[in-house]
């Protein structure tokens, strides 16, 4: 039984929604707005586990001293802060005596340090790219070639310069790099990404019938 009855729940409440959408009667819609609000009321759950795993884990580093511990005592120290200045009302502006505005603590520890460490780590990303690209462009057969052509095309295609240096020749019919670069991101790209979403699609929703049916259980810590 315990084995059973959270299947089985779990088949009940994933089919529940599939015949709301086919049979959008008003008992049943009530009924599926109903299970929307435990959804949100189960996250809500979710995230406090993950709060109470990433604080086990990181007090664990800090107190064995293990590898990395410093930035698990900095995570720590970061999150009680965050945490501190947002219950305790520190969210917003307020007005100083002399008209002006100041951002309260939350708010200035969101805009002045966390943003501008996210922007660091999105700006750390184009290393990497650039790193996968180098190893992606080597000419090893066909279909590297055609990525690197293609990848040449849409660089030049984007910069002042390559559009300077091939501008194309109207007369004779010639696109210009501009041109085939868009005509490369309106065409094979498009259909490449299509191609990719539905794949995904796809994937999803056999996996969405896999848990509907009980084949596989990953709420249960098992497949």
């Amino acid at each position: 039984m315990k084995r059973q009855v959270p299947i089985m729940l779990a088949i009940l409440a994933s089919l529940y929604p599939v015949v709301a959408f086919y049979f959008p009667a008003e008992g049943i819609n009530r009924f599926n707005q109903e299970l929307d609000g435990w959804m949100v009321i189960i996250a809500s759950f979710a995230l406090l586990l993950g709060f109470v795993s990433m604080v086990q884990v990181n007090l664990h580093k800090v107190r064995r001293r293990s590898k990395g511990w410093i930035f698990g005592l900095i995570t720590l120290a970061a999150f009680a802060l965050m945490a501190s200045f947002g219950l305790l009302g520190g969210q917003g502006t307020r007005t100083l005596a002399d008209g002006t505005t100041r951002l309260e603590p939350f708010s200035w520890l969101f805009q002045y340090m966390y943003s501008p460490l996210q922007s660091t780590m999105f700006s750390l990303l184009a290393f990497y790219v650039a790193s996968a690209s180098y190893r992606a462009f080597r000419v090893r057969n066909v279909e590297a070639t055609l990525l690197l052509v293609g990848a040449v095309i849409i660089m030049l295609g984007r910069v002042p310069l390559g559009q300077l240096v091939l501008p194309g020749i109207e007369s004779l019919g010639i696109p210009s790099v501009e041109d085939v670069a868009e005509w490369i991101m309106k065409y094979p790209n498009t259909a490449g990404q299509r191609g990719v979403i539905i794949g995904a699609a796809l994937g999803a929703a056999s996996m969405s019938i896999r848990v509907m049916i009980g084949i596989e259980r990953p709420y249960l810590g098992k497949s």
